[in-house]
């Protein structure tokens, strides 16, 4: 584990009690390391970055955002050659030059809480929550995305695949440009408020509290993000406005059906995005034969993930000259089942439902 805060932390006492695990961990800062062991993040703790990736199975890198790209390195040229290293970083693309390495797989859980430090560390952080994982067409070794899957859901967490550049848009717009709307809508009603009255606490109401809650987000770990995801941000902010000036255009017509229309389907689009990629029923199994070629696992999980679809469980059993292979990929509900189906059918890889 390289970087033991509060995701760092909770990957190590997740693994440990839930994976079976044994987790050394490296932090720049010493107290952190110590503090993780109290609190039982750690089994061990490192003096640096090749002690903690030694002989080390998986490797987690949680560093903030501006170290990711010097602490993957470091930890790819430290590691074993069937160690598989992912990070936790919400931004992809920066990462995109490492991804060569077949080692390589970056993460991004969706989990976090309103308090930082590996102090604050929960076994149950990542329950129930998708994890984006960015496997690379072509060269991603399977075994070692087979590994990754299998940790994640046994701490609890739902892997989801999905390329890098799509997770940067999709992140800017329901990450990111939340905490920079934040920010702003605090800024300006704190602005709307002057005289005598700046100095006392207006009485807000729980929409605005709802919605400010991030804003002032801790700049160490945000300014890195922002910077880093900045071309997507902008896009999605360029969206936004352009999406504002629509309500203005409507309110100033003085159209109430229009307003009342644009609030009707701001209600539909909320229901059908928090409901977005549930799927209930049965869990069925597919096997498919793949050739054994860096990447191939990559292309199915892409190509699921494109389509909604994720994969509850997957094992690989590989043949007896370790030229080819069968794939079970277990997929929850019948409809999404048959989706993916068709999708690896679309492959060109043969599959069968078991």
């Amino acid at each position: 584990m390289l970087g033991v805060g509060l995701i760092g932390g909770s990957i190590g006492l997740a693994a440990r009690r839930r994976g079976d695990a044994e987790v050394c961990g490296y932090d720049p800062d010493e107290r952190v390391r110590a503090t993780a062991l109290e609190v039982g993040a750690l089994d061990t703790q490192a003096a640096d970055v090749a002690s903690a990736v030694a002989g080390a199975d998986v490797a987690f890198v949680a560093a903030p955002v501006g170290a990711l790209v010097e602490t993957v390195r470091l930890a790819l040229d430290n590691a074993g050659p069937d160690c598989v290293v992912s990070d936790v970083g919400s931004t992809k693309r920066l990462l995109a030059d490492v991804g060569a390495d077949e080692r390589f797989i970056g993460g991004h859980p969706l989990a976090g809480a309103e308090t930082a430090g590996v102090e604050n560390a929960r076994e149950d952080l990542f329950d129930g929550a998708t994890w984006y994982l960015t496997p690379a067409q072509g060269s991603t070794a399977g075994v070692l995305y087979e590994r990754l899957h299998r940790l994640l859901t046994s701490i609890g967490a739902q892997p989801t695949a999905i390329d890098a550049g799509t997770h940067d848009r999709l992140l800017a717009c329901v990450s990111h440009l939340p905490h920079v709307l934040a920010n702003v809508l605090a800024a300006q009603a704190a602005s709307s408020i002057g005289g005598e009255e700046s100095r006392r606490l207006p009485a807000v109401g729980p929409s605005f509290r709802d919605a400010t809650r991030v804003a002032g987000a801790n700049s160490s770990i945000w300014t890195d993000i922002y910077m880093s995801n900045r071309d997507a941000l902008v896009a999605s902010i360029d969206e936004f406005v352009t999406g504002l000036s629509d309500v203005r255009a409507t309110l100033m017509a003085g159209d109430s059906a229009a307003v009342t229309a644009w609030n009707e389907r701001a209600r539909a689009n909320r229901e059908a995005l928090l409901g977005a990629g549930l799927a209930g029923g049965a869990v069925h199994e597919l096997r498919v034969s793949v050739p054994n070629r860096p990447g191939v696992i990559a292309d199915i999980a892409l190509a699921l993930g494109r389509e909604g679809v994720n994969i509850a469980d997957m094992a690989l059993s590989p043949s007896a000259d370790n030229s080819q292979g069968v794939v079970s990929l277990w997929i929850g509900g019948e409809e999404h089942a048959a989706r993916a189906h068709e999708l690896i059918a679309e492959l060109g890889f043969p599959v069968v439902r078991a």
